[in-house]
């Protein structure tokens, strides 16, 4: 049993929780996810990891409603016992000193871009970050993204905070400053990471993204994760989670994503969450 050390909203179905996890916490980096079973009987599903402290050994998790397991994770309350947290799962991103990187997170996709752009820091890059919501009441860890980040754009689609538009438009805007990019980092809904790699691609810059698809054992053995890269069937918890956005075939992607949607608005009073 995992012990919940803290929890609380984020923003509206979007939730902080802080686990007792030294295990995972010795182990995990930037770009590596757990597999979370609420109980006995539950279903097993993939979280990315949001944050570690290797010193206080916890684990720290950012999530949305979206089915039923995150509906019953999110009614939890601290002092609470998860029954398994497996990991860390999947292959750590890679980070080394590219020049500028430029970090892109799309609503709960931001809390995984928090330890990248951390990491990327850390190895010594000049580190752009862009974060993008629905409106102000979806912000969450503005500081922590200012702290690891030399640039920070906060975009909001309705204007209520920051610039007005989507992360493609902040990304358009500072390709257009002819500031050079060395690589760019993409996490959030698959149709946000599709146009961030449109946009990339033809400029010829190194784009990578983290796949949120269908996952069930987190060890290769089901298929559920399976996704096309290079025209080439890949497992995202054995091969990924991160892939060269480039190569992601990303209508095949979106159409498997959408396999469960009316059981995941059903669960939840027909509100589709992200990711």
């Amino acid at each position: 049993m995992f012990k919940i050390l803290d929890t609380y909203e984020l923003g509206p179905r979007m939730h902080y929780v802080l686990m007792d996890a030294p295990l995972i916490a010795r182990k995990a980096q930037a770009g590596q996810f757990v597999i979370v079973r609420v109980s006995e009987k539950g279903e097993r599903i993939p979280l990315t990891i949001a944050d570690y402290d290797r010193a206080q050994g916890t684990v720290t998790l950012v999530f949305q409603e979206a089915g039923k397991t995150t509906c019953a994770l999110g009614a939890m309350k601290k002092g609470d016992s998860l029954h398994d947290l497996l990991g860390p799962q999947g292959n750590p991103t890679e980070t080394e000193k590219f020049g500028h990187a430029v970090v892109i997170g799309g609503g709960i996709g931001v809390a995984p871009v928090y330890p990248l752009a951390r990491a990327l820091k850390e190895k010594g890059n000049k580190v752009t970050s862009i974060i993008g919501y629905r409106s102000k009441e979806h912000i969450f860890w503005e500081d922590k993204m200012r702290a690891v980040s030399d640039q920070l754009i906060i975009a909001t689609n309705d204007g209520s905070y920051g610039r007005k538009g989507f992360v493609t438009d902040m990304l358009k805007g500072l390709m257009d400053s002819n500031e050079k990019v060395d690589i760019v980092f993409a996490i959030g809904p698959a149709v946000m990471m599709k146009a961030v790699c449109d946009m990339t691609k033809p400029a010829g810059i190194k784009t990578i993204v983290s796949l949120n698809s269908l996952m069930v054992c987190g060890m290769g053995m089901c298929g559920a994760c399976r996704v096309s890269v290079g025209e080439k069937t890949k497992f995202t918890c054995m091969d990924g989670p991160d892939f060269d956005g480039h190569q992601v075939d990303f209508a095949l992607l979106m159409k498997r994503l959408e396999t469960y949607k009316s059981e995941e608005c059903s669960c939840q009073g027909g509100v589709h969450g992200g990711r």
